[in-house]
């Protein structure tokens, strides 16, 4: 007996390739430092009040650690042969309309065919790649502070607490929206997400060769294959 509905159906049921087991691995893995990070930031900033749990020496070691390996597997990837998918999608970040800009200033109440990513996905993500860059910088002067003017010093951790209240901001904002949005975050943690899905939040991309691509790629993706 042939399948019901036909090769169409089938499609259908398995999905579109969003993201790649190379982009999983990278969000998962920056998403480990991020959140060492923050927890380490936590005693740090507010001193006394968590320094008897732990030595501030250590807690100082694997927030500088961390905060300097959080770079390195985005960009190991990122020129990698196998990054194409993650390079596009850094473009698509930085590439904006006329209407998105629209869209942001209108908080979303105005129509927008969506391309991959919607408008605060973007914005989100410039964010915390803009803030991610300024908290290493600061964060460096910080432990090397005899490499800087002295003037740097003062500047450095006025910066570096600002920057990190606004990351910290823009992630808890990432992770609500993930929440709340069950089939985007199940296409960071399986790849895929349905036709349905994207036809109705990501019209543009599913009509373009990037969606084209996945659709022929997703059956030697296929771990019941």
């Amino acid at each position: 007996m042939s399948d019901v509905g036909g090769p169409d159906h089938a499609r259908a049921r398995r999905g579109v390739v969003r993201f790649d087991a190379l982009e999983r691995s990278v969000h998962w893995v920056s998403a480990t430092l991020f959140t060492v990070l923050i927890v380490t930031a936590i005693p740090l900033y507010f001193g006394s009040l968590f320094g008897v749990m732990v030595p501030r020496f250590d807690v100082e070691q694997i927030h500088l650690w961390a905060g300097l390996a959080l770079p390195v597997p985005f960009t190991a990837i990122l020129l990698s042969p196998g990054g194409a998918r993650l390079r596009r999608d850094v473009r698509r970040v930085n590439d904006w309309t006329v209407a998105e800009i629209a869209w942001l200033r209108s908080w979303g109440r105005v129509a927008l065919e969506t391309d991959k990513f919607n408008p605060a996905q973007k914005l989100n993500a410039i964010v915390v790649a803009a803030s991610s860059v300024v908290l290493l910088v600061t964060g460096v002067i910080l432990k090397w502070f005899n490499l800087v003017p002295v003037s740097w010093r003062g500047g450095a951790t006025f910066v570096h607490d600002a920057f990190a209240w606004l990351l910290a901001i823009a992630i808890a904002g990432h992770v609500v929206m993930a929440v709340t949005h069950p089939e985007a975050l199940r296409s960071m943690l399986r790849g895929r997400v349905s036709e349905s899905w994207a036809a109705r939040h990501a019209p543009r991309w599913l009509d373009e060769g990037d969606a084209r691509e996945a659709r022929e790629s997703r059956l030697s993706d296929d771990p019941t294959r």
